[in-house]
Protein backbone atom coordinates (compact mmCIF):
# COMPACT_ATOMS: atom_id res chain seq x y z
CA UNK A 1 0.00 0.00 0.00
CA UNK A 2 1.44 3.37 -1.13
CA UNK A 3 1.03 6.92 0.77
CA UNK A 4 -1.79 7.69 -1.54
CA UNK A 5 -3.93 4.80 -0.82
CA UNK A 6 -6.51 5.11 1.79
CA UNK A 7 -6.26 2.25 4.74
CA UNK A 8 -9.72 2.17 4.86
CA UNK A 9 -9.53 0.00 8.28
CA UNK A 10 -7.53 2.98 9.75
CA UNK A 11 -10.15 5.42 8.20
CA UNK A 12 -12.92 3.78 10.15
CA UNK A 13 -11.33 3.45 13.35
CA UNK A 14 -10.68 7.33 13.05
CA UNK A 15 -14.63 8.27 12.73
CA UNK A 16 -15.14 5.68 14.85
CA UNK A 17 -12.76 7.48 17.90
CA UNK A 18 -14.21 10.58 16.54
CA UNK A 19 -17.83 10.09 16.73
CA UNK A 20 -17.26 8.36 20.34
CA UNK A 21 -15.22 11.16 22.11
CA UNK A 22 -17.46 13.58 20.44
CA UNK A 23 -13.85 15.08 18.71
CA UNK A 24 -13.60 16.51 15.62
CA UNK A 25 -11.55 15.03 12.79
CA UNK A 26 -9.95 16.03 9.06
CA UNK A 27 -11.82 14.95 6.08
CA UNK A 28 -10.45 12.32 4.45
CA UNK A 29 -11.32 13.28 1.05
CA UNK A 30 -8.02 15.53 1.79
CA UNK A 31 -5.92 13.89 2.31
CA UNK A 32 -6.94 11.06 -0.17
CA UNK A 33 -7.79 12.83 -2.78
CA UNK A 34 -9.06 9.36 -4.80
CA UNK A 35 -10.66 8.33 -1.94
CA UNK A 36 -14.29 6.66 -4.17
CA UNK A 37 -17.83 6.64 -3.34
CA UNK A 38 -17.39 2.49 -3.02
CA UNK A 39 -14.47 3.18 -0.17
CA UNK A 40 -16.58 5.33 1.24
CA UNK A 41 -19.44 3.31 1.73
CA UNK A 42 -16.96 0.23 2.87
CA UNK A 43 -15.54 2.00 4.97
CA UNK A 44 -18.73 2.91 6.81
CA UNK A 45 -19.68 -1.01 6.93
CA UNK A 46 -16.32 -1.66 8.73
CA UNK A 47 -17.09 1.77 10.99
CA UNK A 48 -20.28 0.06 11.74
CA UNK A 49 -18.66 -3.06 12.59
CA UNK A 50 -16.75 -1.51 15.30
CA UNK A 51 -20.19 -0.62 16.87
CA UNK A 52 -21.38 -3.94 16.74
CA UNK A 53 -18.23 -5.58 17.99
CA UNK A 54 -19.63 -3.36 21.35
CA UNK A 55 -22.48 -4.69 21.80
CA UNK A 56 -24.90 -2.68 19.37
CA UNK A 57 -27.63 -4.13 16.92
CA UNK A 58 -28.63 -2.82 13.22
CA UNK A 59 -31.81 -1.94 13.61
CA UNK A 60 -32.62 -0.19 10.05
CA UNK A 61 -31.56 2.53 7.95
CA UNK A 62 -31.68 6.09 7.33
CA UNK A 63 -31.59 7.73 3.58
CA UNK A 64 -30.06 11.46 2.37
CA UNK A 65 -30.36 13.88 -0.01
CA UNK A 66 -34.21 12.45 -0.72
CA UNK A 67 -34.56 16.13 -1.84
CA UNK A 68 -33.85 16.83 -5.61
CA UNK A 69 -33.19 20.34 -4.77
CA UNK A 70 -30.51 18.96 -2.25
CA UNK A 71 -28.79 16.79 -5.12
CA UNK A 72 -28.73 19.64 -7.13
CA UNK A 73 -26.72 21.76 -4.54
CA UNK A 74 -24.34 18.98 -3.71
CA UNK A 75 -23.89 18.11 -7.22
CA UNK A 76 -25.04 14.78 -6.97
CA UNK A 77 -27.34 12.51 -8.97
CA UNK A 78 -28.57 9.35 -6.41
CA UNK A 79 -29.35 9.66 -2.60
CA UNK A 80 -27.47 7.93 -0.26
CA UNK A 81 -27.58 6.21 2.93
CA UNK A 82 -26.11 4.98 6.33
CA UNK A 83 -27.27 2.52 8.84
CA UNK A 84 -28.88 2.64 12.25
CA UNK A 85 -27.97 0.65 15.46
CA UNK A 86 -30.13 0.41 18.61
CA UNK A 87 -27.68 2.54 20.48
CA UNK A 88 -28.57 5.52 18.23
CA UNK A 89 -32.54 5.21 19.40
CA UNK A 90 -33.43 8.20 22.23
CA UNK A 91 -37.20 7.45 23.45
CA UNK A 92 -40.02 9.83 22.30
CA UNK A 93 -40.24 12.51 25.33
CA UNK A 94 -36.44 11.49 26.68
CA UNK A 95 -33.61 13.60 26.62
CA UNK A 96 -30.46 14.07 24.42
CA UNK A 97 -27.19 14.38 26.39
CA UNK A 98 -25.32 17.76 24.33
CA UNK A 99 -22.20 16.51 24.90
CA UNK A 100 -21.96 13.31 23.01
CA UNK A 101 -22.01 15.52 19.60
CA UNK A 102 -19.86 17.40 18.05
CA UNK A 103 -21.99 19.86 16.40
CA UNK A 104 -25.77 18.59 16.13
CA UNK A 105 -28.29 19.24 14.05
CA UNK A 106 -31.97 17.86 13.72
CA UNK A 107 -34.71 17.25 10.96
CA UNK A 108 -38.46 16.12 10.44
CA UNK A 109 -38.90 12.64 8.91
CA UNK A 110 -41.21 10.02 8.58
CA UNK A 111 -40.24 6.23 9.87
CA UNK A 112 -41.58 3.16 8.49
CA UNK A 113 -41.18 0.27 10.21
CA UNK A 114 -41.18 -3.26 7.89
CA UNK A 115 -43.32 -6.60 7.96
CA UNK A 116 -41.33 -8.18 4.61
CA UNK A 117 -37.96 -7.68 3.72
CA UNK A 118 -37.37 -5.59 0.92
CA UNK A 119 -34.45 -6.08 -1.65
CA UNK A 120 -33.17 -5.06 -5.06
CA UNK A 121 -35.89 -3.20 -7.61
CA UNK A 122 -39.50 -2.87 -6.26
CA UNK A 123 -42.21 -0.84 -7.48
CA UNK A 124 -43.86 1.28 -5.29
CA UNK A 125 -47.32 -0.85 -4.22
CA UNK A 126 -44.31 -3.52 -2.95
CA UNK A 127 -42.94 -1.33 -0.47
CA UNK A 128 -45.81 0.00 0.61
CA UNK A 129 -46.77 -3.42 1.05
CA UNK A 130 -43.71 -3.89 3.26
CA UNK A 131 -44.40 -1.10 5.41
CA UNK A 132 -46.11 -2.71 9.30
CA UNK A 133 -46.56 0.79 10.46
CA UNK A 134 -45.21 4.46 10.35
CA UNK A 135 -44.61 6.97 12.51
CA UNK A 136 -43.55 10.65 12.96
CA UNK A 137 -39.53 10.93 13.54
CA UNK A 138 -36.43 13.10 13.71
CA UNK A 139 -33.23 12.45 12.70
CA UNK A 140 -29.85 13.94 14.62
CA UNK A 141 -27.11 14.20 12.05
CA UNK A 142 -23.66 15.11 13.45
CA UNK A 143 -20.65 15.24 11.06
CA UNK A 144 -17.44 14.10 12.54
CA UNK A 145 -15.84 16.26 10.18
CA UNK A 146 -14.16 19.52 11.56
CA UNK A 147 -16.52 23.00 10.62
CA UNK A 148 -19.67 20.16 9.52
CA UNK A 149 -17.38 20.20 6.03
CA UNK A 150 -17.03 17.55 3.73
CA UNK A 151 -17.51 16.22 0.36
CA UNK A 152 -20.09 13.08 -0.36
CA UNK A 153 -17.45 10.56 -0.34
CA UNK A 154 -16.47 12.01 3.13
CA UNK A 155 -20.26 12.52 4.78
CA UNK A 156 -21.25 9.03 3.01
CA UNK A 157 -17.94 7.25 5.28
CA UNK A 158 -19.27 8.98 8.42
CA UNK A 159 -22.56 6.65 7.96
CA UNK A 160 -23.94 9.88 6.14
CA UNK A 161 -23.66 11.72 9.20
CA UNK A 162 -26.36 10.06 11.07
CA UNK A 163 -26.14 10.13 14.25
CA UNK A 164 -29.67 9.71 17.04
CA UNK A 165 -32.94 9.43 15.86
CA UNK A 166 -36.63 9.27 18.19
CA UNK A 167 -39.62 7.93 16.57
CA UNK A 168 -43.11 8.58 17.87
CA UNK A 169 -45.99 6.66 18.38
CA UNK A 170 -46.38 3.42 15.50
CA UNK A 171 -49.94 3.44 13.92
CA UNK A 172 -51.35 2.05 10.85
CA UNK A 173 -50.24 3.26 7.02
CA UNK A 174 -52.28 6.12 6.03
CA UNK A 175 -53.08 5.10 2.19
CA UNK A 176 -51.45 8.52 0.95
CA UNK A 177 -48.61 10.38 2.40
CA UNK A 178 -47.22 12.57 -0.46
CA UNK A 179 -48.26 15.48 0.67
CA UNK A 180 -48.51 15.92 4.87
CA UNK A 181 -47.78 18.86 6.46
CA UNK A 182 -44.60 18.75 8.79
CA UNK A 183 -43.64 21.38 11.69
CA UNK A 184 -40.71 21.08 13.68
CA UNK A 185 -40.76 23.41 16.98
CA UNK A 186 -37.88 24.70 19.12
CA UNK A 187 -39.59 25.86 22.74
CA UNK A 188 -43.17 25.69 21.64
CA UNK A 189 -41.87 28.01 18.35
CA UNK A 190 -41.73 27.10 14.55
CA UNK A 191 -38.35 26.79 13.24
CA UNK A 192 -38.64 24.58 10.27
CA UNK A 193 -42.03 23.59 8.06
CA UNK A 194 -42.64 21.70 5.19
CA UNK A 195 -44.37 18.36 3.55
CA UNK A 196 -43.51 15.49 2.89
CA UNK A 197 -44.03 16.47 -0.93
CA UNK A 198 -39.64 17.08 -0.10
CA UNK A 199 -39.34 13.22 0.51
CA UNK A 200 -38.67 12.30 -3.03
CA UNK A 201 -42.80 13.44 -4.01
CA UNK A 202 -44.04 10.69 -1.27
CA UNK A 203 -41.92 9.11 1.08
CA UNK A 204 -42.47 5.54 0.32
CA UNK A 205 -40.48 6.30 -3.06
CA UNK A 206 -37.61 6.59 -0.65
CA UNK A 207 -38.13 3.37 0.56
CA UNK A 208 -38.19 2.11 -3.38
CA UNK A 209 -34.71 4.01 -2.93
CA UNK A 210 -33.53 2.40 0.12
CA UNK A 211 -34.13 -1.45 -0.82
CA UNK A 212 -32.15 -1.03 -4.12
CA UNK A 213 -29.39 1.00 -2.62
CA UNK A 214 -28.88 -1.56 0.17
CA UNK A 215 -29.00 -4.45 -2.03
CA UNK A 216 -25.52 -2.78 -4.14
CA UNK A 217 -24.25 -3.63 -0.87
CA UNK A 218 -25.60 -6.90 -0.02
CA UNK A 219 -28.14 -6.17 2.34
CA UNK A 220 -31.95 -6.94 2.40
CA UNK A 221 -34.09 -4.94 4.17
CA UNK A 222 -35.20 -7.09 7.06
CA UNK A 223 -38.79 -7.06 9.00
CA UNK A 224 -39.08 -5.36 12.06
CA UNK A 225 -36.30 -2.74 10.15
CA UNK A 226 -37.05 1.00 10.89
CA UNK A 227 -36.29 3.47 7.74
CA UNK A 228 -35.90 6.69 8.01
CA UNK A 229 -37.53 8.10 4.62
CA UNK A 230 -35.37 11.32 4.47
CA UNK A 231 -35.85 15.08 5.67
CA UNK A 232 -38.96 17.17 4.96
CA UNK A 233 -36.94 20.52 6.04
CA UNK A 234 -33.82 21.91 6.06
CA UNK A 235 -32.50 20.91 9.55
CA UNK A 236 -31.89 22.96 12.56
CA UNK A 237 -28.94 23.36 14.71
CA UNK A 238 -29.17 21.99 18.15
CA UNK A 239 -28.51 23.87 21.28
CA UNK A 240 -28.82 22.78 25.59
CA UNK A 241 -32.00 23.70 26.92
CA UNK A 242 -34.01 23.18 23.85
CA UNK A 243 -37.44 21.16 23.75
CA UNK A 244 -37.66 19.85 20.03
CA UNK A 245 -41.58 18.71 18.92
CA UNK A 246 -42.68 17.70 15.65
CA UNK A 247 -46.07 17.59 14.46
CA UNK A 248 -46.94 15.63 11.49
CA UNK A 249 -50.29 15.82 9.90
CA UNK A 250 -52.38 13.22 10.41
CA UNK A 251 -49.39 11.18 11.86
CA UNK A 252 -48.42 12.37 15.06
CA UNK A 253 -46.04 13.91 17.50
CA UNK A 254 -42.63 13.04 18.72
CA UNK A 255 -40.77 15.40 20.94
CA UNK A 256 -37.52 15.47 23.03
CA UNK A 257 -35.21 17.79 25.39
CA UNK A 258 -31.78 18.69 24.85
CA UNK A 259 -29.50 18.91 27.88
CA UNK A 260 -25.95 19.57 28.77
CA UNK A 261 -23.38 21.04 27.22
CA UNK A 262 -21.65 21.34 23.61
CA UNK A 263 -18.49 18.82 23.39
Amino acid sequence: MTNNQPDLDRIAARLDAAATAARATGQITADHPDFTLDDAYDVQRRLIDHRVARGEAIVGVKMGFTSRAKMEQMGVSDLIWGRLTDAMQIADGGTLAMDRFIHPRIEPEIAFRLKKPLAGHVTLDEAFAAIDAIAPAMEIIDSRYADFRFALNDVVADNSSSSAFVIGQWQVPLADLSDLVMVMNFDGEPVQSGSTAAILGNPVQSLVEAARLAALSGLTLEPGWIILCGAATSAEALHPGVHVRLDAEAIGRVELHVAGKAA
